[in-house]
């Protein structure tokens, strides 16, 4: 085994086990990437982690809720510089606040602000939800992104992130128009992408693996 394998093989890797998303999908392929996966849902555990997994499918509301006995210890994490990685609406959930809760009628539904800003929905003529394969175009450097510039990623989503500073638009995916498909914040340790890389073959994986890079720097 190479010394960069057996880098990987030490990440360990907690995914939030909050009652939404695909998580056995999402462990195989962390798994694959070379981490060792615990899913867990004790918050205790995400202090020791190397990196933090937010996935999530469902509503937005439903999934703030959720997550809510999980926001103080995922902000913790976040500010000690644990990398944490939201997939699909795990990544929506990054963001300050959604219309997605608005058009339900239930308000305003406050998000993890990690990365401020809000979430929309896609306008005009365009089948809802997006759903199938596109293209990722890199719009700036991260090490989440190294490598996979105009490959294509599996997405299945409604509503897309607008953050409020263009500088948190890592990559972008056209559908309509453009929109942000991977995103992350100042720091560069809390990020997320639209897309599902878990179900988006060798993209997705090279996504993956560069996660698990970033967990044991």
């Amino acid at each position: 085994m190479s010394t960069g394998h057996a880098q990987q093989a030490m990440a360990s890797v907690v995914v939030v086990d909050y009652g939404l998303g695909n998580l056995r999908s999402v462990t195989r392929g962390l798994e694959r990437a070379g981490a060792s996966v615990d899913i867990s849902e004790d918050q205790s555990t995400f202090a020791s982690a190397d990196g933090i997994v937010l996935p999530g499918v469902g509503a937005f509301r439903e999934g703030v809720e959720n997550a809510g006995p999980y926001r103080e210890a995922l902000l913790e994490a976040a500010e000690s510089g644990t990398p944490v990685f939201g997939i699909c609406l795990g990544m929506q959930m990054l963001l300050t606040t959604s219309e997605e809760a608005d058009r339900a009628g239930e308000g305003e539904v406050e998000g993890l602000d990690l990365i401020p800003g809000r979430n929309r929905r896609f306008e005009g003529d365009l089948k809802v939800p997006h759903m199938g394969w596109n293209e990722l175009a890199v719009e700036r450097d991260h090490p989440l992104v190294e490598g996979v510039d105009g490959d294509y990623a599996y997405f299945v989503h409604s509503y897309y992130a607008a953050p409020e500073s263009e500088s948190a638009t890592v990559a972008s995916t056209e559908y309509g128009a453009r929109f942000p498909s991977v995103v992350a914040d100042e720091s560069g340790t809390v990020f997320g992408t639209q897309f599902h890389p878990e179900k988006s073959g060798e993209t997705g994986l090279r996504i993956l693996r560069n996660f698990v890079a970033i967990c044991t720097d």
